[in-house]
């Protein structure tokens, strides 16, 4: 296994219906950051990073909703992972079916 970087910070949001608000649900430096990244990951959640975003989210205290200063960004983020995963479902991969040729071969 890999040394951890002890620099590496993460923290994960979630957005449950009937919450006002994303509430922070994880955040940690180094070994702790590395987990949340692999969860995510292994999981199939974007891993996004934004320092200035981290920088912020670190602020808040773990099951707190986000501040409403930082609704804009949040929700600009995930209306950009939302067109993402749109787009993946309409867009073949090309993997899928075992077809192994380049775009425009």
């Amino acid at each position: 296994m890999a040394t951890p970087d002890k620099q590496r910070a993460a923290a994960a949001i979630a957005y449950r219906e009937g919450d006002g608000a994303p509430r922070v649900v994880a955040k940690g430096r180094g070994i702790v950051a590395d987990t949340i990244i692999e969860r995510a990951r292994a999981s199939g959640v974007y891993v996004h990073e934004s320092r200035e975003l981290l920088a912020l989210l670190m602020q808040i205290d773990l099951d707190s909703h986000i501040p409403p200063q930082l609704y804009i960004v949040v929700a600009e983020l995930l209306a950009w992972l939302y067109h993402l995963e749109e787009a993946e479902k309409v867009l073949p991969n090309p993997n899928e079916h075992g077809d192994q040729r380049r775009p425009g071969s």
